[in-house]
């Protein structure tokens, strides 16, 4: 048996992986990585994630405190009869997972799917309810079934229904660590005392596959509670290896030997309070992770590697099977009795777990047949602005089902700063928890605060009023610059790792017209690379570089650099230095001068309220509009027709019912909504 002693404890935090290049020395947290697999993979940062929170927090309970206040409580909690009975309550966590991408559309890397998240779930119920029949079983002596289980929230903060999946395009295509705890988690977390908060990622050292902060200590007379702040309490992934291949296919994973979600049960393993099986910060097979039935380690396991026995002086074959070793997803299948106490105990005492025991947030309130709820999405334009920027003004907006029939139709009305109301009718076909992404025009838009409502849902008045409105800021996006040449000079000074670099130039309908990489990794600055390129007219085109290292490709490791000029080397369309995992840049290419977005916004209908015939007019020429749909105010459409000619400009309404319609003109590419009403 082992002899519990009091040693200090990081913040267990880990499984990172992915491929590493012997020149560049992995950091996490600012601190160089430990234990890298024979592969060249990271699993683990706990160290260094505990050593970056202490130095940031001199309050914060050292390793030593942390077991001080633990280990008796953990022995207490084995002594009792709730323990020894095993007739515990099953204590179910409500769980919130943050989905965060950068605009990127549903199931496009890394905004993985719904199903994707949902089999994270399953995995964790498996595993730490060691259920017969899953892969999460086993028939081990000591194996034990914690008596914790996860749900997905069905209560979001604000008491309105959710499927507890929360999408946030927060416009950078990748993150640090660092950065993951000072803006990604402060700015969507949900209450950490109701629910327990899980983030997907797409991480800036492609290496790194997850990690998890370690609870804080009891409220007890005496003791540091400081163990860690609430607003980055929770556990994060690298976005392809959160959820199970094995139970949704179609997802975004990466490496077949952690796609089977154990990433997620060895961080919720330290987030309820689990150590390493191996000595950490001590020394090999005397120090241990405080449970008498994992026997000793004396390192980090990789593979599957059976019969391994590294504490030679101690009894028992190392767990490979725990699933807080490092072990390949399949090999893992328990926690053990003792992993059990402990968990138990965090779970009773710890601050923040404590009240995960009684949060109701995963039970279901009562829910409405036609409920719709809005959302603002953020815009992320690349430097020059966006493909499209400068046209007839939108808001990119998301609608959401949270009622129990299909929804098919809603009504948004909208100001700026409070002003003219306009509405918008939108129509399509979601079911219960699913939802739509859209760019809405917005009749003359200007820069101001944007206010939005969904004022029916399905014909009739939304019947959840708590959920509909939003407010923000709201800026009329920028156009590119415009350039009056069609020849270019494209110019991409590599640095040694040419293998990180991709880059493509896509024109405003998506095509890829010219691209380049991955390059070979060279030990010298290589040559210049260039390219000329023809560009066509009125056209808009997207450079995007990326780095799949995270690092650029300028400073650490050459000098590089991009640019892109005219073939006379006077005018700079682009250039570009330092950067993380991408970069990009927008332009036109004489784009024609024709006062669109001008006309749009002197269109009108007239007469206004009509009778018979609605006319529209088109103070610069019938040539600016191509189409013209009418709506009802439930969103369905009454009229569409091509316009050719002027006579084209008019509708004929004598068959509609009395009432107030929309009316949408478009070019092609821009839209103008009016309303108007029919007597």
């Amino acid at each position: 048996m082992k002899k519990i002693t009091m040693m200090s404890l990081f913040l267990l935090f880990s499984l990172a992986i992915g491929y590493s290049q012997e020149a560049k020395q992995k950091t996490v947290f600012g601190k160089p990585a430990t234990n890298v697999s024979p592969q060249g993979l990271i699993r683990c940062a706990s160290t260094e994630y505990e050593h970056f929170l202490q130095e940031n927090d001199p309050k914060r309970m050292s390793d030593a405190e942390f077991e001080a206040w633990l280990s008796p409580l953990v022995e207490r909690y084995k002594n009792s009869p709730e323990f020894r009975s095993e007739s515990g309550g099953i204590i179910t966590i409500p769980v919130v997972v943050h989905v965060i991408h950068s605009g990127q559309a549903l199931g496009t890397a890394p905004n993985i799917q719904d199903g994707q998240v949902e089999s994270q779930i399953t995995v964790m119920n498996q595993d730490f309810r060691r259920l017969s029949g899953t892969p999460g079983f086993n028939s081990n002596a000591v194996g034990a079934d914690t008596m914790v289980q996860f749900a997905l929230a069905k209560v979001d903060p604000n008491g309105n229904p959710t499927n507890g999946i929360v999408r946030h395009n927060l416009c950078e295509a990748s993150w640090s660590t660092a950065a993951i705890n000072s803006t990604v988690k402060p700015s969507t977390i949900w209450d950490p005392t109701q629910y327990m908060n899980m983030w997907s990622v797409q991480f800036s050292d492609g290496s790194l596959l997850g990690y998890a902060q370690f609870p804080s200590n009891s409220t007890l007379t005496g003791l540091n509670t400081n163990g860690g702040s609430a607003n980055t309490d929770g556990v994060v992934a690298n976005y392809s290896y959160f959820g199970s291949r094995n139970i949704f296919p179609t997802g975004l994973y990466g490496d077949t030997s952690f796609d089977k979600g154990r990433t997620m049960t060895h961080e919720v393993g330290h987030f309820l309070g689990l150590r390493h099986i191996w000595a950490e910060d001590g020394t090999a097979c005397v120090a241990d992770d405080y449970c008498n039935d994992t026997p000793r380690a004396a390192a980090p396991n990789y593979g599957c590697p059976t019969g391994t026995n590294s504490c030679t002086t101690q009894p028992g074959n190392d767990m490979i099977e725990n699933y807080m070793d490092y072990t390949d997803d399949a090999c893992m299948n328990i926690f053990t009795v003792d992993q059990k106490a402990r968990i138990t105990t965090v779970m009773n005492n710890a601050t923040r777990r404590l009240t995960l025991k009684t949060s109701t947030r995963d039970q279901a309130i009562p829910l409405f047949t036609n409920d719709a709820e809005l959302k603002l999405e953020n815009v992320c334009a690349s430097a020059g602005g966006a493909c499209g920027g400068g046209s007839s003004p939108t808001i990119k907006v998301t609608i959401y089902n949270r009622g129990t029939a299909n929804l098919t139709s809603a009504v948004i009305s909208y100001n700026i700063n409070g002003g003219t109301n306009y509405t918008y009718p939108w129509t399509g076909n979601l079911a219960p928890n699913k939802f739509a992404t859209f760019d809405m025009p917005v009749t003359n838009g200007t820069n101001g605060t944007f206010n939005g409502t969904i004022t029916t849902a399905n014909g009739v008045t939304d019947q959840r009023a708590s959920n509909n409105s939003v407010s923000a800021a709201y800026t009329v996006p920028a156009g590119p610059t415009n350039y009056t040449i069609n020849n270019y000079v494209f110019r991409l000074q590599r640095d040694l790792y040419g293998s990180e670099t991709t880059w493509n130039l896509k024109n405003q309908a998506g095509t890829i017209l010219y691209s380049g990489g991955p390059y070979t990794d060279t030990a010298a600055l290589p040559a210049i690379f260039t390219q000329n390129w023809t560009l066509a007219n009125n056209n808009c085109y997207t450079f995007t570089i990326n780095d799949s290292y995270g690092d650029g490709i300028c400073c650490n490791y050459g000098s590089g650099y991009y640019d892109i000029k005219s073939t006379d080397g006077t005018i700079v369309v682009a250039n570009g230095a330092s950067f993380t995992s991408t970069d990009s840049k927008v332009f036109t290419v004489n784009v024609l001068s024709n006062e669109t977005f001008e006309t749009l916004n002197d269109i009108y209908v007239y007469p206004n309220p009509t009778k018979s015939v609605l006319n529209i007019a088109v103070p610069t020429g019938v040539e600016l509009v191509k189409n013209v749909t009418v709506y009802n105010y439930l969103g369905q459409t009454i009229t569409q027709k091509n316009i050719t000619t002027a006579d084209d400009l008019s509708i004929d309404t004598t068959n509609y019912s009395s009432g107030v319609y929309l009316i949408t003109v478009s070019n092609g590419t821009q839209s103008k909504t009016l309303r108007f009403i029919k007597e």
